[in-house]
């Protein structure tokens, strides 16, 4: 009778049994395992983050779908019929719909990078500390916060191609470069997202933080970023927040990309550097924050 357990194999791997007639499972090595891990650690982790969201998909489709959504048929159908009846020209020549929709495209991104890089990155440290089985594995600080932010990637990019198709649905995206406007809302909530994980990261103790982010920050952005008439329109006072803003920032691109609004190149090319510039540094200082924290 062979010494082996019915769970070893031979030497380099382990086997489990399975049910009769199907095929043996056989593990790597650990010395294998760490080898992929290294490699492929960010999209292991992003697997898993992903997995966590699929528990609960309904929920995250309604929210980060359906508000939009209700959004586009309350002001862009209903409010719009009276609007385009009264504005005449002062939306550059399109109706009320084209204009609002590509706003509310990049502010479905805001507020899903708002959800998934506040809450989730403080139960990653606190609360269930998923964090920290990875970062005992052969999985690198860099791979955990690069996996996290590919999975919330992936979230945002399905969601707003869900959201784009209702909004061409609806004829609010005539110009053919229109599916363009995916990718850059995207960006557009990861130059947002970013810089708040690296926040989120950093807090160690829930005392309403991120409550006052969305309601002092993010709330503001969605109403003073020309999301819902032109910036322009604004007293001059307040106009800075626009400026600020990452979604004013997105939303004139996708303006651009949907129904050809005039820009000229330079603030085009500001536009996008503006995004680029803020996504990297949020990244950098989110890996510089994990590293810190996970490494006490």
């Amino acid at each position: 009778m062979s010494g082996n357990r019915p769970w070893e194999g031979s030497a380099g791997s382990t086997t489990a049994t399975t049910s009769p007639g199907a095929p043996a499972l056989r593990a790597h090595a650990p010395a294998v395992s760490a080898v992929r891990a290294r490699k492929f650690g960010s999209w292991y982790y992003a697997e898993h983050v992903l997995r966590s969201m699929n528990s609960y998909r309904w929920t995250l489709l309604a929210s980060s779908v359906g508000t939009p959504v209700m959004y586009l048929f309350a002001m862009g159908v209903g409010l719009a019929t009276l609007v385009d009846r009264q504005a005449g020209e002062a939306f550059g020549g399109v109706g009320y719909l084209a204009f609002l929709a590509p706003a509310l495209l990049a502010s479905a991104t805001i507020m899903t990078a708002a959800t998934e890089f506040t809450y989730p990155v403080m139960d990653g440290f606190k609360w269930r500390r998923v964090y920290y089985g990875p970062h005992a594995s052969p999985l690198g600080t860099h791979q955990i916060v690069n996996g996290h932010i590919l999975a919330v990637g992936l979230r945002l990019l399905l969601t707003t191609a869900i959201y784009f198709a209702i909004v061409a649905a609806f004829g609010a995206s005539p110009s053919p470069w229109g599916w363009a406007a995916i990718p850059v809302a995207v960006l557009c909530g990861l130059s947002f997202g970013l810089p708040l994980m690296a926040y989120a990261a950093s807090v160690e103790e829930d005392k309403g933080q991120f409550a006052l982010v969305m309601r002092f920050i993010v709330m503001p952005l969605f109403l003073f970023s020309g999301t819902f008439f032109p910036l322009d329109t604004l007293p001059v006072f307040l106009r800075w927040i626009g400026w600020i803003s990452p979604l004013w920032h997105g939303t004139e691109l996708g303006r651009t990309l949907t129904y050809g609004y005039a820009q000229p190149l330079g603030l085009v090319l500001v536009h996008v550097l503006y995004l680029i510039v803020l996504a990297f540094l949020g990244w950098r200082l989110a890996q510089r924050t994990y590293a810190r924290r996970l490494g006490k």
